[in-house]
């Protein structure tokens, strides 16, 4: 890894630490240049401003998805490859910094409502959830699959203040939506109620 590139993901875990703790709309540039002891002038050079920050960190998380939604396309639409989804997309949350940054924008709503990379990551998820899910399922089968997806995000909103460290977090979010997408399996479809 070159120096830039190294700088480049120090300046991005800084900000994503600060705009996570202080939130977005209050953190500047100056903070996050005299966090990592560097001029305003160095920050300038990777990131011109806090969207092009917010963007580089959310393209990782988007290409992890494309990557994902990529495979479970095609692949056949049976429980198995739903489980192995589920599985996939833990790994990507908790490999890397993606629950970092999902925790950064729920904290940041708001202060990021219609930014383009958002909006991006929103739309993945919405397609996410729709190769979990068949045109007939009924609504408790839909929600239970979605659930199963949601559940890896609420391990770490949720869990957030109880003292389990992540590799348990983890396994029981895990556990969890496995449960869930197993449950929705044998939920009867709408012809057989």
């Amino acid at each position: 890894m070159g120096a830039q590139t190294d700088t480049r993901r120090r300046i991005q875990e800084v900000a994503l630490r600060l705009f996570t703790e202080q939130g977005y709309e209050a953190t500047s540039l100056r903070e996050i240049a005299e966090a990592l002891n560097v001029t305003k002038a160095a920050l300038y050079y990777h990131f011109k401003s806090k969207d092009d920050i917010v963007a580089s960190l959310t393209e990782d998380r988007i290409a992890s998805l494309d990557s994902l939604i990529s495979w479970a396309k095609e692949q056949p639409r049976t429980a198995e490859t739903r489980r192995e989804l589920v599985r996939r997309y833990s790994h990507d949350m908790t490999h890397g910094r993606d629950h970092e940054v999902m925790r950064f924008l729920e904290r940041n709503q708001t202060a990021l409502q219609g930014h383009d990379k958002i909006t991006m990551m929103r739309e993945r998820m919405t397609t996410i959830l729709s190769v979990l899910c068949e045109a007939d399922d009924p609504v408790d089968v839909r929600l239970r699959r979605s659930m199963a997806i949601f559940t890896m995000h609420a391990a770490w909103f949720v869990l957030r203040d109880v003292k389990v460290d992540d590799e348990e977090r983890t396994d029981a979010a895990l556990r969890l939506a496995l449960e869930l997408i197993d449950s929705a399996e044998g939920c009867p479809r709408r012809e057989d109620r």
